[in-house]
């Protein structure tokens, strides 16, 4: 069965469209992922600095923000937040959602790791979680397969 991964942040403008295009970069076709936010403006698209730390790894992102929804939530096989009270705001407003919402930090067995919000910082932050998330993606790949 095809795993379908939905990567959950804030605004999904930073973190979970980095892990998004991280985890295809590195999956092709062997996956499908998506990514949403909790609190998400419908058509932004990544912030700059995320465009940038992905173009120094090679990687290519067009990317359009949009809202977790019903249909997204039944989409995903998993549902990967970057902080514990993503997966709250998740369980809360989609009870159905619960048993395959986890953080992406306690699916790959990193103990209560939040994935640090570099909204707003400098491109120094942003590769700092380019890289964090990078180590991530990797162990969620050795699980997925």
């Amino acid at each position: 069965m095809e795993k379908r991964i939905l990567f959950v942040c804030t605004g999904n403008t930073c973190r979970s469209p980095m892990a998004e295009a991280l985890l295809r970069h590195k999956m092709g076709d062997e996956v499908s992922v998506r990514s949403a936010g909790v609190f998400a403006a419908d058509g932004s698209s990544a912030s700059v600095n995320t465009t940038e730390v992905l173009k120094e790894k090679g990687i290519h992102i067009e990317h359009s923000a949009s809202s977790l929804t019903e249909d997204l939530v039944s989409w995903a096989t998993y549902i990967l937040t970057m902080t514990e009270s993503h997966k709250h705001l998740v369980c809360a407003q989609f009870q159905q959602a619960a048993q395959k919402t986890f953080t992406l930090s306690e699916f790959v067995n990193d103990e209560g790791i939040d994935v640090m919000d570099p909204f707003g910082g400098s491109v120094e932050m942003y590769r700092h979680t380019r890289e964090e998330l990078t180590q991530k993606i990797d162990k969620l790949i050795e699980k997925l397969q």
